[in-house]
């Protein structure tokens, strides 16, 4: 018996409503909760659509908001790692490849290869439209951590110079959106939201 592509389809879409369940370490802008890798992938899916004008040239924007759809579907065998633990992110690339070949491999031949191909896409992060949906996918949290006083920062004791260094990606990614992203984190720094590190604290 062969099974249909609608049959296909459908169990695919069954299967990703796991995604509600994987809880990121991202609280809510108002502190409430933890949001959870879909409210995260819905979230980036409309800032692509809002902050389509900052986009560099080449980029795609429905390749854009198709990569930040799929981009943590592979969280569901996976689950989500925090971008700070080391350690996790040590085994994080052959957990994911794991999960994407058996959640895309759900999917009829032609869709599976289109969507495993745009999540290979920005896990690459080479072309003009994976480097803007990564810089968004690292602004999205920035915006949470300063809405809600620094949360994840201050619960895991992170530093001015590791945020930078995550947010590297957004001065080549979108580079319009660069001197805005400086800005929120000194702002952070300055409210006490941001822990500064010790070469750049002020001496007692």
């Amino acid at each position: 018996m062969t099974i249909s592509r609608l049959t296909q389809q459908i169990q695919f879409i069954i299967e990703i409503d796991q995604l509600k369940q994987v809880l990121r370490q991202t609280l809510l802008n108002d502190g409430s909760r933890r949001e959870n890798s879909a409210e995260h992938s819905w979230h980036l899916a409309m800032m692509v659509i809002v902050l389509a004008e900052y986009a560099p040239q080449g980029v795609v924007l429905l390749n854009a908001i198709k990569m930040v759809l799929v981009h943590d579907l592979v969280e569901i065998d996976a689950g989500d790692t925090f971008c700070y633990d080391v350690q996790g992110n040590e085994s994080k690339a052959q957990r994911e490849a794991q999960a994407a070949l058996r959640l895309f491999g759900l999917l009829p031949a032609d869709q599976a290869s289109e969507l495993r191909s745009l999540w290979e896409e920005f896990e690459a992060q080479e072309t003009p439209t994976a480097k803007f949906a990564a810089a968004l996918d690292r602004i999205q949290p920035l915006l949470h951590n300063q809405q809600n006083r620094g949360g994840t920062w201050l619960i895991h004791n992170i530093t001015r110079d590791q945020v930078m260094k995550r947010m590297a990606p957004v001065e080549t990614g979108a580079p319009e959106l660069w001197l805005f992203v400086q800005q929120v984190v000194e702002d952070c720094v300055a409210a006490g939201y941001l822990k500064d590190t010790p070469a750049n604290a002020p001496a007692k």
